[in-house]
Parts: C-alpha cells; sequence; structure tokens
C-alpha cells in the first residue's frame, strides 16, 4: 500500500512542481510587494510594510474609472451574452440538419485573432477623414446624427466595448449550450408532450434543470473573463486606455507594471490582489446561489 502511495506521489510531483512555480510562488510574490511600500525594483529594497499602496490604489481616479468600466463591463456582457446564446442554441437544437454547419459559423469568432476582429469593429464604427463607418451610414441612412463611437462619449465608447465583448465570447458559449441541450434525454420531453404540457413549462421544468451545470459553467467563467478583460480595450481603443477613459483593471496592472507611469510593482500588486479578492468573492456567492438552482443528474 506505501508503495503505491509513492509511485502516485512521484506521478503528481512534475505537476505539483510546475502548479508550485508558476502558480503559487508568483501569488506568494505578489501578495509580499503589495505590502512593501516604496518598493524599488533596480535596489530590491523598500521603505517598509503597510496597506500604503491599497490605500494609494483605491484612491487612484484610472483605477477609479478602470474599476468602473470592469464592473460595467462584467454586469451588461455576462447575462446578455449568455441569455443570446442560450436562444441561439436553442434555435439549433430545432433545425438538427443544419446544427453542424451552424456550429461551426458561430465559432468562427471565437478561434479568430482578437486584434483582427477589433479591426473589423474599427470600421464598423470609427469615423474618419473618408468615412463616418457601416454603422453610422446606417443611422443616417434612418434619418439620426452619426456618433463617433471610437473616440467620442464614454456611452458609445462603453456600448462598443459590450458589443466586441459579447460577439467574442458568444460562440464559445453556444457550443456548449448546443452541445447540454443534446445531452437531455429525449424521454424527457416524450413524457412532458403526452401530458401536453407547454413549451414554456417544459423549458422552465426540463431543459433549463437539466444543461443549468453547464449554464452556471458559462456564468463563473464569463465573470471571471470579464473582469480579467483587457485585450479587448486595446483591440478597439489602443495602448492609451486611461486617455481613452477605457482602461480595465488588468490594463491598469499592466500599466503600473510596463506603461508610460510604470515601475510600481508594489501598486500593481495591489491591484492584483484586489481584483483577486473580487473575482473570489462573485464566485463564492455564485457557489452558494448554485446549490439551490444548479441540479446535478
Amino acid at each position: 500500500m506505501e508503495k503505491n502511495n509513492l509511485k502516485a506521489w512521484l506521478y503528481l510531483l512534475p505537476a505539483i512542481l510546475f502548479l508550485g512555480l508558476f502558480m503559487v510562488y508568483p501569488l506568494v510574490d505578489v501578495i509580499i510587494y503589495s505590502f512593501e511600500e516604496g518598493y524599488n525594483s533596480a535596489s530590491q529594497s523598500d521603505l517598509g510594510t503597510g496597506l500604503y499602496n491599497f490605500q494609494y490604489v483605491l484612491r487612484d481616479p484610472y483605477f477609479l474609472q478602470a474599476l468602473k468600466n470592469t464592473f460595467l463591463l462584467v454586469i451588461i456582457t455576462v447575462p446578455l451574452s449568455t441569455g443570446i446564446a442560450l436562444l441561439i442554441s436553442l434555435g439549433l437544437s430545432s433545425i438538427k440538419w443544419l446544427r453542424n454547419l451552424f456550429q461551426t459559423v458561430y465559432f468562427l469568432p471565437y478561434v479568430t485573432n482578437t486584434l483582427a476582429v477589433g479591426l473589423v469593429f474599427m470600421v464598423l464604427f470609427k469615423k474618419t477623414a473618408y468615412s463616418d463607418g457601416l454603422v453610422n451610414m446606417l443611422i443616417n441612412w434612418f434619418g439620426g446624427e452619426s456618433v463617433d463611437f471610437i473616440d467620442g462619449p464614454y456611452w458609445a465608447k462603453m456600448m462598443v466595448l459590450c458589443i466586441y465583448t459579447i460577439w467574442v465570447v458568444m460562440p464559445f458559449k453556444i457550443l456548449i449550450l448546443t452541445s447540454a441541450l443534446a445531452s437531455v434525454k429525449q424521454d424527457y420531453y416524450n413524457a412532458a408532450k403526452i401530458d401536453g404540457t407547454p413549451r414554456l413549462r417544459v423549458f422552465t421544468r426540463i431543459t433549463l434543470p437539466m444543461i443549468s451545470p453547464m449554464l452556471f459553467y458559462l456564468i463563473i467563467t464569463g465573470f471571471i473573463g470579464a473582469f480579467k478583460a483587457y485585450s479587448d480595450s486595446v483591440a478597439l481603443f489602443g495602448t492609451d486606455l486611461n486617455a481613452a477613459g477605457m482602461n480595465t483593471i488588468v490594463g491598469y496592472v499592466y500599466d503600473m507594471l510596463y506603461g508610460d507611469s510604470g515601475g510600481y510593482p508594489s501598486y500593481a500588486s495591489a491591484a492584483a490582489i484586489i481584483l483577486f479578492v473580487i473575482i473570489l468573492t462573485i464566485t463564492c456567492i455564485n457557489l452558494l446561489v448554485s446549490r439551490k438552482h444548479v441540479h446535478y443528474s
């Protein structure tokens, strides 16, 4: 028995070393940096330990703007992308002879380079010296006035960012939900059909409970992915996100490390810890909610 345990630990050793080296050690390092005040990366020295880094970050207007942008992005895109993906998946399930074709079509944006999709959105929304963009052409055609979606008002930029994020993440959700719907046993639907159960009741009493584990998985990963958003903003508004007012928390961390105003690993670490606490809190809340509403068969 002891030999088997030793062999099992030897099999697990590479994975344990990998996790320790690339996940546990960096996390511990970030926590240490976040409490070191006035840390100088060149001399590897600091002025002491305390909570000043957190106080500075929480008062920094750039961080507060990034926090606002990230929360708006999460609140808007996660429910909308999940709901739209569920509706599309239900439609795909009803046309089985074209399901594979449409699954491939909807999945294409997911495997397309993020910056390439961003360039397409620039063509659609950005005003230039030669054109106001395809979207503004449609707005003008219906009698409206052109809007500068990329360099204009905050609401317009946030709307484009939300549409872009939904467009990028929705293919993966459609693929997962289509597979989940296909795994629901047909016997349940046959029994409901015999009883003359209305379609809405079938959806709420059979379909939703049976696919609830996948929905919960998509919501959790959606929250985490939206909180870690950065490349989406860069693809639309360039690298100077603070000037555009469209930075995110991850973008703020990057700027503090490598941006024009970078070189502050202590502030970056404090912001990263705040992001970690936010994601952990929301994930725990989702786990508590899932105990009542997620049904594992």
